[in-house]
């Protein structure tokens, strides 16, 4: 059995009206190992490089019909998967820039649940305030609203709100404390 680069050269050779289906079958059947094998040595992730030497022959097949030199088939092919590896090096760099360092570090699930527990305690504390002042707290700390904001989704002055809210905050620091 011929070996697949002396296939594609006899063919080159002989047969210069290839359509791009078969000089791509067999320049893919000749040289893709190789192809894989440069752009894994220039990205260091074969993966990548497979990706990158088939988006190469993908490309040479749309544009088959202007190669004027089937013989350069291979150099083009080269010279595209050198290029895209440095495309892709490049993003990588710029991605690596704009990637935080040093992630948050993620609650433990016993803090997830210790967490839920405590919000528990504190939505049945506010269940027993009178509704006025459970309203300026939901605004306030849920809404995230202003004073001010309270004051006129409620038609109340903001000295009010001010009230409302201390009172609030007193008797749920009382109850929480006392449940602790």
């Amino acid at each position: 059995m011929a070996q697949p680069a002396v296939v594609y050269e006899e063919g080159v050779t002989h047969e210069s009206s290839w359509d791009a289906d078969e000089a791509l079958t067999a320049v893919y059947t000749a040289h893709y190992t190789s192809l894989v094998r440069l752009g894994a040595l220039l990205l260091r992730d074969t993966g990548a490089a497979e990706e990158i030497v088939q988006d190469a022959f993908v490309a040479m097949h749309g544009r088959w019909h202007r190669l004027r030199d089937p013989h350069k088939a291979l150099a083009y092919l080269r010279t595209a998967v050198v290029n895209r590896c440095r495309s892709r090096q490049r993003h990588l760099v710029v991605v690596d820039k704009h990637t935080p360092r040093s992630l948050p570090d993620e609650p433990s699930a016993e803090h997830a649940v210790l967490r839920t527990v405590e919000t528990d305690r504190v939505i049945e504390a506010m269940r027993t305030l009178p509704e006025k002042q459970r309203t300026v707290m939901v605004l306030r700390y849920y809404g995230d609203l202003s004073e001010a904001e309270i004051a006129d989704t409620m038609g109340i002055s903001r000295g009010s709100v001010k009230s409302h809210a201390a009172r609030a905050s007193k008797s749920l620091r009382q109850l929480l404390e006392q449940n602790a």
